[in-house]
Formats: structure tokens, C-alpha cells, sequence
């Protein structure tokens, strides 16, 4: 195998390099340079009086359409560079036309130089006035859009946690270096106000024959002319209207463009290195007061986009006649990254023309659908991409298309696919101690053997407790099914009883993702079925601070659930089964550092101190339970193989819930709960982001049902948080406040993401978020109870900023509990 590829990709270079230029279809194509023979890359290039045109890729090589012979002026702009036209006459075509570009003289004009304010804030507070205006100018639009999407390595790894990583797709040379992505699209894109739609006619991932882009015109949609830009945080603009707070601004000096008008070259300096900001030069169009191009970078650090080191971001605007405004037409994003041993760089380039700033858009054209494909979208052929791309590939680039694509006919036959799963599936020390994993690729299943050393955990009920697990799945990525067959078998040390479990599972499709479920068998769980506190941490707990927080009884059952997608935004989950359960009691005491004034609680959550009698009497009884999540404007990319959702910040979730249980052996354990749940997450510009999680519920004929069916809080008293800090207190204990009447619970939580910390000097250093949170709970029949935390995030080391550190207190009937909380958050 490796013979076959190595000749054939000596073939293929030779195609390459050799008869590839024979078959190029541009009209006019070229070169451009600087004056040392340097090749310039993102020279945009167009026809005078019109928006439409192409630029140079990194080798400066260009390809411009033309629709017939004849005479026309051409455009050369680069920034730093002279803009340059040239008047040229086509008799026929290829026309070949290469053009040097000189340096532009960046000049002070004596008003600026002898001026007794900064020049520059002149400027900038003319373009801060004038945001709003263009901001509106540029709201309603349709335009053409193609993107190109590119990601190397460099010196990649060959293992990582002993996991081979294979070459890539066959994107590597000698030294492990190369492309590991490369995609461009094609596609029409639509904004009105606030709603953005794009349709893609051509996607080509190179490799992938079937693959789809994800170079979409939504996720780079940036503009500065508003306050703050999303780049995983909210970035403040140059222009935005409290620019000055952030930064300083320097006049570097002026130029005339090609229409003689007056452009200000500023130098944009951040006040505080650590602020969520830019770095780098906004060209800003004297009079008009428009931006003429941005050449600006920010660090992974403000961001905090772990694996980024640094981001550059180009934009260059053209005047349009037609429509007498600034339209952006190019636009390049660059980026270097390292983490966990890979290091690399990438760029996305887009491209906007045929704007129409005069749509005449229908009421029905647009819906909450961002992205959708034309049929076929991706199958066009290299001819096609040939006639429409209007950026010219590099040699490397067309070299990657051509040897993975050829590569991954090989890749995907069955022989290839099974010697790479012969390797992955040998038997190692670690498979027996960890868990073993048999893939069959090509068949698109594989097994998987959970083993007692990753499952093995203490509670006082079971002692030392785990077992063997065996999982199937079978998919099919075409169609978008999954089935999933699992086992697990637990069995306790010390109360001797084997706890067996079985469930199937399948999804029916990547779109309304219908899925079903049917499980049952044997386990102990904890009340409170959310886990406050995982096994391994109860086990930890229990054996070093001999605190067993966590309570259990035993569960007999069987069940089926299902969920689907029923309309956009709308999911509903049904869940019903038959639950036999009976208390369970401490069976032993065992303990590594043992405390004399502390011993092991009871596992009865009503009444630690009594180990003789349980929470509830044994029953049995059938549960019903009705869901519904309303993801209000939920927008989503509507891919061939599969629907994608995500939610708007700017609209909160509901959560309406009905729970049932009924046919119990006890009658009296039988009962109705409704309960309403609301969360939402969103930004407040460059303040940070504000969220909250509100619930509350009613039972109706409970008095006396079994503590099972209490409704339970997520209390935690280990002062260490995990997971999400809206879905659980600080130091609540588990079940102090359970309860079966009327509830409340509320959290909110603001993150400044450095709004605060990044103005005080040392404590900037840290690059941490300070978190201000607030949470309470009401139940029917005691007092409220209130927390109230003050934390830093983003704590850590150079990249690995995940933890969480604050000061919490507490307050019920009176009492006031105070304390220190850890967490990682991501």
C-alpha cells in the first residue's frame, strides 16, 4: 500500500505541475509583486467601477473573468502599496498581464504634525459619529460570496496518549507537516436587519467526496462598524462609542487612493494589553469618515480561545457609485494555534461581490434557517471550480486536492480500512486495565469492554463496588442512524448483591433526531437522580474525609423514552416506565483517615443518625413523564446530512414539564407535579454576559408520597463545583430543602469576562473574569434560603485557564454559612 501512494502521488505532481497550467481558464491572469520580485498575496484586483474582481493568492498569482475582448481599466489595491490602475486593450484571451506594486508614501501633512490635539482622535471621532449610519447603510443586502478555508500543521506528533494519528488523510510529508483542511463554497447570502441567510451552490473538501464545508459566510460575518465583534468574546471595536476607554490611536500618516480620496492610515494601541481589544492599523476615509480597510490583531489570550496564539483579521472596502457607500468586498482571517504538541496556521479568505443594497425581500424569505445546500451542492467537478473560483489555487493547494482525493478511493475500501483497524484493535496491558475498544470501520461498528479498574468506586452502601460493561454500535453516517446496544454489571463488595443493567438504543436520523430508548434491570442510585456528587468524588469524600454525602436506595425497573425535534425549536421527551424500590442501609463503616469526632451519617437523608429505620417504605409504582424545551428563534444550518441548532441569545429557552405516578402499591405514594423552567445566556456588549436559570414546580396531591419523588435540589458540600454553576448551589446541603409542595429555585450570574479586572493594575496580570452570582431557593413551608458568590475564572496556567476560585456565603432562618468554592469551568 504504501508503494502504490508513493507512486501515485509522483504521478500526480508531475500532472500538476506540468499540464495543469495548459488547462487554466481564466481570462486575464498574472502576477503581482512588490519591487524586490516579492509576491504580494490578498492584492484585490477589479475592474474600475464595479465591485466585482478577484485577489492574489500566497504565491501572487491572480485569475480574472472577463466576458469579452476590448478595453478596460484595472484595479491593483493593496494596502501599504500604491493603488494602481491600468488601461489595458484585449484582443483575445488568456490574457496575460503581470503588475509590480510600489510602496505607498505614507505621508504628515504640517496641520497634523504642528496640531495641539492627537490627530488621530479627530479622525476616529468623526468614524465613532458616523458608526450608526453606515452601520444602518449596510443592513439589508444580497450578495455573492465565496470562501476558502485553510489549516496546516507542523511537525505533528505521531502519538498522543498512545493513540496513533495517522498521517492526516495523507495531507503530511517527510517531516509531519502540511494541510490537514482545505474547503471552499460558493453561495448566495441575504441579510435583513437582524436575520442573515446564506445558500451554498458549490462545497469541495479536499478528501472528502461527500464532505460539506464549514467555510460559512455567518461565522465570519464581522463588521466594525459595531460596538463590539464576537470572536469568543465580545471584542470592542476601534470605532465603537466608548473606543476612547480602550484605546489610544496614532496617525501614522495619509495617502490618496485611486479616486483621490484623502485615506488616514491609524494606528489602533490598546490602553490595557489584557483588555478584550485589537491591536494593528484602521484605514479611515477623510470626509466620508467610512472605513477604507482593517489590518488588526488580537491574541488567543483575549479571546480565550485555548488553542489560538494569535488572530489577524483583514477587511477591504471599495466604494460603490452605484449605491455612493463603503462595501466590503475582501476579507482574510489568519491565525496561528499550538496546544498539546500541535502547532499550525490557517486562513480564511472571503470574498463578496454583485452586492444589491435594494433588495426586495418577502416576508416568507426569510426563517430561522442560517444555511442550506443546493442539491448536488457538493459533486461539481474540477472543470466547474476551474470557471468560477475566483481565486487561483497555490501549487500546494491544488497538490492537496489532487492527492487526497485520489488517496481516499484507497482510504475507503475495506482493505484499507481493516488494516488500520487490525492495528488499533490489538490487545495492550492497558486495554485490560482500562477498557478495550474493536472497531470495524468499514462496517461502521465497533465493541467496546468496560473493565473494573475505570469503574471501581466506594460508597458505604455497596463498599467497593464495579464491574464489566459491554457496548455495541452499529451507524450509518449516510443516513444519519445509530443503534446502541449496552450492558453493565455491578457488583458490591460489601452488601454481596449483583446489580445488572441492559439497554437498546436507536436514532432514526440527523434531522428531527428521533430517538428511542429501551432499557431496565438493577442499580442503586441517589435520590436526587441529577447526582450532585459523582461517584468518584463521594468516593474520595468517604474515604479521606469520611462523608457520605451521597444517598441511595435500590431500583428494580424497566423503561422506555423517547425524544424527537417536532417542529424547529420545539423538542418533546416522553419517559415511562415501571420502578420496584426498596431503601438501602450503610453495610460499612470503612474508612482510610478516619476522624474520632466524625463518623459516617446513615444513609437515610431524613434522619442521618438513624441507621435503623429508611427514608420510605417499599413500593412499587409506574412513572410518567412529559417534557417540552420551546428554544425560542432558534436558528439552524440546514446541512444534506443533518439539521444543526443553536439558540439566539438574544431569546430565552422554556422548559414545561409534567410529571405522573400512579398504579403504585401504596396509593398514597401516587402524584402529580408541573413544573416551568427558563434559562438564557447572552452578552452585554463589552460588559460580559449575563445569565440565569429560573425554576419552579407544584405538586398536587402528594402529602405523603415516598421520599423518591420529592423534588431534590443539587446541594453540594464539598465546596468543589462541577459542571454547570447555574444548576447548582454552593453549599446547600442535598436534602435539607427536598420537598413535595410549591418550589422555587433561581440562579443568575454575571461574568465580566475582564470588564473589571483587566482596569486594575496587578490583578490585570492574572487575565481573569470576575463572576458575581446570586442564587435562592423557596419551598412551601420553610424559610427562603440565599446564596451569594464572588469568584475568579479563567484561572490557570498559559493556555490552560479552567479554573474557578471564589468566596461564597450563605443564608437561612437566620444562619449564615461562609466558605471558599473551587471549580473548573470550560
Amino acid at each position: 500500500m504504501p508503494k502504490v501512494f508513493a507512486i501515485s502521488r509522483q504521478i500526480y505532481l508531475v500532472i500538476v505541475l506540468f499540464i495543469l497550467p495548459l488547462a487554466i481558464s481564466a481570462q486575464i491572469q498574472g502576477r503581482v509583486t512588490d519591487n524586490n520580485n516579492e509576491p504580494l498575496s490578498f492584492v484585490s484586483i477589479y475592474f474600475e467601477g464595479t465591485l466585482n474582481g478577484t485577489i492574489t493568492n500566497d504565491n501572487g498569482f491572480y485569475e480574472l473573468e472577463l466576458q469579452r475582448t476590448g478595453t478596460y481599466t484595472i484595479v491593483f489595491k493593496y494596502l501599504g502599496f500604491k493603488t494602481k490602475k491600468e488601461t489595458i486593450t484585449i484582443e483575445r484571451i488568456p490574457f496575460t498581464f503581470d503588475m509590480v506594486l510600489e510602496e505607498e508614501n505614507i505621508t504628515l501633512t504640517e496641520v497634523a504634525v504642528t496640531a495641539s490635539e492627537n490627530p488621530a482622535n479627530r479622525v476616529i471621532r468623526n468614524a465613532i459619529a458616523k458608526r450608526k449610519a453606515y452601520k444602518k447603510e449596510i443592513t439589508s443586502y444580497t450578495a455573492d460570496f465565496y470562501s476558502k478555508g485553510l489549516i496546516k500543521i507542523k511537525d505533528a506528533p505521531e502519538k498522543i496518549l498512545g493513540q496513533d494519528l495517522g498521517d492526516f488523510g495523507g495531507g503530511l510529508d517527510s517531516t509531519r507537516s502540511g494541510i490537514i483542511y482545505l474547503s471552499e463554497t460558493i453561495s448566495k447570502i441575504a441579510q435583513r436587519n437582524n436575520k442573515f441567510k446564506e445558500k451554498i451552490f458549490a462545497s469541495k473538501v479536499s478528501g472528502d467526496d461527500n464532505g460539506f464545508s464549514f467555510n460559512n459566510a455567518s461565522d465570519v460575518n464581522f463588521s466594525f462598524y459595531k460596538n463590539t465583534i464576537e470572536f469568543g468574546n465580545q471584542l470592542v471595536s476601534p470605532i465603537a462609542d466608548n473606543a476612547f476607554a480602550y484605546y489610544r490611536f496614532k496617525l501614522i500618516g495619509t495617502f490618496y487612493d485611486d479616486n483621490n480620496n484623502l485615506i488616514n492610515q491609524i494606528e489602533v494601541l490598546p490602553k490595557r494589553v489584557k483588555d478584550r481589544v485589537f491591536s494593528g492599523i484602521i484605514y479611515i476615509v477623510e470626509n466620508s469618515w467610512a472605513i477604507y480597510a482593517v489590518d488588526l490583531r488580537v491574541t488567543g489570550e483575549q479571546t480565550q480561545i485555548l488553542p489560538v496564539d494569535t488572530i489577524s483579521l483583514k477587511q477591504t472596502f471599495n466604494y460603490s457609485p452605484k449605491d455612493k457607500t463603503w462595501l466590503k468586498v475582501l476579507q482574510s482571517l489568519d491565525f496561528q494555534y499550538s496546544i498539546f504538541g500541535f502547532k499550525g496556521d490557517g486562513r480564511f479568505t472571503a470574498g463578496y461581490k454583485n452586492y444589491n443594497l435594494d433588495p426586495q425581500f418577502q416576508k416568507k424569505d426569510f426563517t430561522n434557517e442560517i444555511l442550506s445546500f443546493e442539491e448536488n451542492a457538493n459533486k461539481k467537478d474540477s472543470l466547474f471550480w476551474e470557471e468560477v473560483r475566483p481565486v487561483p489555487l497555490t501549487n500546494e493547494e491544488t497538490v492537496d486536492y489532487v492527492v487526497k482525493d485520489s488517496v481516499q478511493v484507497i482510504r475507503k475500501s475495506q482493505q484499507y480500512l481493516d488494516s488500520v483497524d487490525a492495528k488499533g484493535n490489538r490487545l495492550t496491558l492497558g486495554s485490560l486495565l482500562f477498557g478495550y475498544t474493536h472497531n470495524n470501520t468499514f462496517k461502521e461498528k465497533s465493541y467496546t469492554l468496560k473493565t473494573p479498574v475505570s469503574a471501581t468506586f466506594y460508597n458505604t452502601v455497596q463498599g467497593w463496588h464495579g464491574g464489566f460493561g459491554l457496548d455495541y454500535v452499529k451507524r450509518n453516517e449516510e443516513k444519519g442512524t445509530r443503534f446502541n446496544a449496552s450492558s453493565s454489571f455491578d457488583y458490591g463488595l460489601s452488601d454481596k448483591r449483583f446489580r445488572p443493567k441492559v439497554s437498546i438504543a436507536y436514532r432514526f436520523n440527523n434531522f428531527s433526531r428521533p430517538y428511542l430508548r429501551l432499557s431496565g434491570g438493577n442499580e442503586a442510585v441517589q435520590f436526587n437522580n441529577n447526582n450532585p456528587i459523582t461517584p468518584f468524588g463521594n468516593t474520595l469524600a468517604s474515604l479521606l474525609f469520611e462523608d457520605n454525602f451521597a444517598k441511595f436506595y435500590g431500583k428494580t425497573f424497566s423503561e422506555v423514552f423517547y425524544s424527537q425535534e417536532l417542529t424547529n425549536g420545539i423538542y418533546g421527551y416522553l419517559n415511562f416506565g415501571y420502578e420496584e424500590r426498596r431503601p438501602l442501609f450503610n453495610t460499612t463503616d470503612y474508612v482510610l483517615f478516619g476522624d474520632e469526632n466524625e463518623d459516617y451519617t446513615s444513609n437515610n437523608p431524613l434522619a442521618p443518625l438513624d441507621f435503623e429505620n429508611p427514608a420510605f417504605e417499599r413500593h412499587n409504582i409506574l412513572k410518567l413523564s412529559l417534557t417540552t424545551r420551546i428554544r425560542f428563534g432558534q436558528k439552524y444550518l440546514n446541512y444534506p446530512d443533518g439539521k444543526f441548532n443553536f439558540s439566539e441569545d438574544r431569546f430565552p429557552t422554556l422548559f414545561i414539564g409534567y410529571e405522573k405516578g400512579f398504579a403504585s402499591s401504596d396509593a398514597q405514594n401516587n402524584f402529580d407535579q408541573f413544573k416551568i423552567r427558563l434559562v438564557q445566556d447572552f452578552s452585554i456588549g463589552d460588559k460580559g454576559r449575563f445569565a440565569y436559570n429560573l425554576k419552579a414546580g407544584t405538586f398536587v396531591n402528594a402529602e405523603a408520597i415516598s421520599f423518591v419523588d420529592f423534588q431534590h435540589f443539587n446541594g453540594n458540600r464539598t465546596r468543589v463545583t462541577r459542571g454547570n454553576y447555574l444548576n447548582s448551589f454552593f453549599l446547600l446541603p442535598y436534602y435539607d430543602l427536598s420537598t413535595n409542595g410549591d418550589y422555587f429555585e433561581g440562579h443568575v450570574a454575571h461574568n465580566f469576562k475582564g470588564y473589571i479586572m483587566n482596569k486594575i493594575p496587578l490583578l490585570n496580570k492574572l487575565n481573569g473574569n470576575l463572576i458575581v452570582s446570586a442564587k435562592l431557593l423557596a419551598t412551601e413551608g420553610t424559610s427562603m434560603y440565599s446564596e451569594f458568590g464572588l469568584a475568579l475564572g479563567n484561572l490557570g496556567w498559559k493556555k490552560f485557564r479552567f479554573l474557578r476560585v471564589g468566596y461564597v456565603q450563605n443564608h437561612f432562618e437566620g444562619i449564615t454559612e461562609r466558605g471558599v468554592n473551587f471549580g473548573v469551568q470550560f
